[in-house]
């Protein structure tokens, strides 16, 4: 395998992305503010995207695709020291959305998708996991569910008007930015 001409994601692009929230007005009922916001998200989700396509068409292999995965782990999820507390906990939503999307990256690449069930069969299990306060088990049903929108099936979005808000609505909305990513894996423009 020969090393990938590609940067996947870097610390300057999140940078970039992080001083455009700080210098905005946000408003998270503005539509501006939530499409700003929900680019963010995506910019991050098409590299986890690339960097599983890369693995999946073998230009990757399994210990250099979940290097680059950590390493866009490590950008993304670094905590923000911003002053304006409510900008900091919107970008906390964006982070805690995509922590899902780059475990089930890795459990992709490390076992394929899962074959129990199917994608809403999981969101459902998830969902019930977290109603009765197993965080843990919803996360996991969850990069279960990931694993198989990574192969392909498809994630309704309609699911998530049925799920009460909180984390499993926030990690299902960032595998709903992954599969975004998946079916069209383009850039966001950061100066929309």
């Amino acid at each position: 395998m020969s090393e990938p001409e590609e940067t996947f994601y870097t610390n300057d692009r999140w940078q970039n992305w992080l001083s455009r929230v700080e210098e905005e007005d946000l408003d998270p009922e503005n539509e501006d503010s939530a499409r700003l916001l929900l680019n963010l998200q995506d910019d991050a989700a098409i590299a986890v995207a690339k960097i599983v396509s890369a693995y999946d068409e073998g230009e990757l292999d399994q210990e250099a695709a979940v290097e680059e995965l950590a390493g866009v782990r490590d950008i993304v999820l670094t905590e923000v020291e911003f002053e304006d507390e409510e900008k900091r906990m919107l970008i906390d939503g964006v982070q805690t959305s995509l922590v899902c999307v780059f475990y089930a990256a890795e459990e992709y690449i490390a076992a394929g998708p899962a074959e129990e069930a199917s994608v809403d069969e999981y969101v459902h299990a998830a969902a019930d996991a977290e109603a009765a306060e197993d965080i843990d088990a919803a996360l996991g049903y969850l990069v279960q569910a990931g694993t198989r929108i990574i192969d392909g099936e498809e994630l309704d979005m309609a699911l998530v008007e049925e799920i009460e808000y909180g984390l499993v609505s926030e990690w299902v909305n960032g595998l709903d930015s992954l599969q975004s990513a998946l079916s069209d894996p383009e850039v966001v423009e950061e100066d929309e």
